[in-house]
């Protein structure tokens, strides 16, 4: 058991949030939701003792085990069965083979034991330290975003597992239905405090906001009725015969609790700026496309599709399987063995990679480097912008290298929605997004009138927008011309 009691902690004079009591019970698994700045990794922080609260305390029981799911990769070993292994303490190095049915159900092979770890792709790094952690058999998991940079394959299994740990748990995912059906409860922090709540999160948004419309509206009457009491006082404390009465109202209104206006809790708000697409032909299209980064294995081979106007096409696979490859393809990043794309000249993109994060420059502000997209462009419409992306005001004036991951993801959006398009390539755009920010990309590429394809993991995106499929499965890659929902019951993955 962990109990928060009056748990308060502010940066720079910002209260990040105050007196925050609650407890959590042994078998609890909790959702840690709130926006991006809420404090969700600081809490974590308070937890794992990185931060010292400015009142209160976490307190925790003597012995308690708690594994924390780091973002740092550092590999010290030579081989992968050795670097899950290095974790084990001398009373239990005869548990390897522990280690390896996790590392099998995270997507890595036999041969994948015994190979540098160093040498894999970010996404099996990730899944690496996923190993480790789980190995470590702790009492309490903290993940914060544990499904970044992992597969479809992966995610089911790592969300089996976490609907079987006994233990306790605390997860920060912007996955909504990753999330849902794994916890027992649901940790809000919103507003500087924190609410806990048994279920998923489920209906938790409808009620607040209908909590904070009831709250509103109570405010706006009890002010009125203040107003009213206020002109009465006004108007009789003068007179002799009603001083008395005038004065003990004064008294009553004085002792009287005045509810503040609630502050607009910033969101993500935003449509991409859609680009006509003067053409009937076809935007893109691809004719036995051939590609390898080595001669031994063609990660893409004898790939042919079409790119309509108004497509909206999901890659989906396993990690390391040539999807982000493809999307470099696309826009001539990569040139194919054989093969060629051909793209109609009137098609004008807007891409997200996953990489292009890193070309932001650090030295620029988030205004500065939103402005680079067209000198051109109006103050107030970059402006516009940087308060869509959630930099109102001086936060514009943030320089990107302190910028967090999620923030760093808002800004290259920025940069689309400002270019303009009329087709978007989006490789894994929900990474490093909080939940409500990833509903309003949802959106955005919904509402998108242009076309849409996107590398994605999540199978929530995938049913909700998917009309074509790439499909990386079983060393092959093909196309399917209908939704993500009809691929399963037709075909479904001959990968597991």
């Amino acid at each position: 058991m962990i109990r928060a009691k009056n748990l308060s902690i502010s940066f720079s004079g910002r209260e990040i949030f105050s007196e925050g009591n609650f407890i959590i019970n042994a078998r609890e698994k909790l959702g840690l939701i709130g926006r991006n700045g809420s404090g969700k990794s600081t809490f974590l922080k308070l937890i794992l003792q990185k931060l010292e609260p400015d009142e209160g305390a976490v307190e925790i029981p003597r012995g308690y085990r708690i594994g924390h799911l780091e973002q740092h990769i550092n590999f010290t070993h030579e081989t992968v069965l050795e670097e899950i292994c290095s974790i084990l303490p001398e009373n239990r190095e005869h548990e390897g083979w522990k280690g390896e049915n996790i590392l099998y159900g995270l997507g890595f092979t036999y041969d994948d034991l015994y190979k540098d770890p160093k040498r894999f792709s970010g996404g099996y790094q990730v899944k690496l330290n996923l190993a480790k952690l789980l190995l470590m058999e702790p009492q309490m998991l903290l993940l914060d975003e544990p499904t970044n940079y992992l597969d479809i394959h992966s995610i089911r299994w790592l969300k089996e597992f976490l609907q079987d740990w006994r233990g306790e748990l605390i997860l920060i995912t912007h996955d909504r239905a990753f999330m849902d059906s794994v916890i027992t409860h649901t940790l809000l922090i919103h507003r500087n405090s924190f609410k806990k709540v048994p279920g998923n999160t489920q209906g938790l948004r409808e009620k607040i906001a209908a909590e904070e419309e009831i709250y509103e509206k109570t405010r706006v009457n009890e002010e009125k009725q203040r107003q009213k009491t206020q002109e009465w006082i006004d108007r009789f404390k003068a007179k002799a015969s009603m001083a008395s009465r005038a004065q003990s109202r004064a008294k009553m209104l004085e002792k009287q609790e005045v509810k503040e206006k609630l502050v607009d809790v910033a969101t993500l708000d935003f449509k991409f700026t859609h680009s006509p697409y003067g053409s009937k032909e076809n935007m893109i299209e691809v004719d036995g496309l051939a590609f390898s980064y080595n001669t031994n294995h063609r990660l893409i081979n004898n790939l042919s599709f079409k790119v309509e106007n108004g497509d909206k096409i999901c890659v989906i696979g396993k990690n390391g399987k040539g999807k982000s490859t493809l999307l470099k393809l696309l826009t001539q990043e990569l040139k194919p063995l054989h093969g060629n794309v051909k793209t109609n000249p009137k098609v004008e993109i807007g891409y997200f990679g996953q990489m292009n994060i890193d070309r932001l420059n650090p030295n620029l502000t988030v205004y500065e480097e939103l402005q680079k997209v067209d000198e051109r462009l109006p103050q107030t419409r970059v402006r516009q912008v940087c308060g869509n992306m959630m930099f109102s005001s001086d936060l514009a004036n943030k320089k990107i290298s302190i910028l967090s991951g999620g923030e760093k993801s808002r800004v290259m959006l920025g940069k689309i929605l400002l270019k303009g398009a009329n087709l978007l390539l989006l490789d894994e755009p929900t990474n490093h997004l909080d939940m409500e920010s990833c509903e309003s990309l949802l959106e955005a590429i919904k509402s998108f009138e242009g076309s849409v394809i996107t590398v994605t993991h999540d199978e929530h995106f995938l049913h909700e927008i998917a009309n074509k499929l790439v499909i990386f499965d079983n060393n092959k890659t093909f196309t399917f011309e209908d939704s993500y929902e009809f691929f399963l019951k037709r075909i479904g993955w001959s990968e597991s």
